[in-house]
């Protein structure tokens, strides 16, 4: 998978968990990435939009 031009941003919530932290890029087409910010090369997530979309919009809904 090419994530040359992927733009990693950190999850708004990360900054006070003690460095639990996820990046996300949802700047390509078709996909967004998802990896753990503490061991970038340790593995990325890749979702469908809309996949991404729906599990954001759930964990707003349950206030987490």
């Amino acid at each position: 998978m090419d994530m040359t031009d992927a733009r990693w941003r950190t999850a708004t919530r990360s900054s006070n968990n003690g460095g639990a932290c996820v990046e996300v890029a949802d700047n390509l087409p078709g996909r967004v990435l998802v990896r753990d910010s503490k061991d970038r090369d340790g593995g990325t997530l890749a979702f469908a939009p809309a996949a991404w979309s729906s599990f954001v919009d759930s964990v707003r809904r349950s206030g987490r």
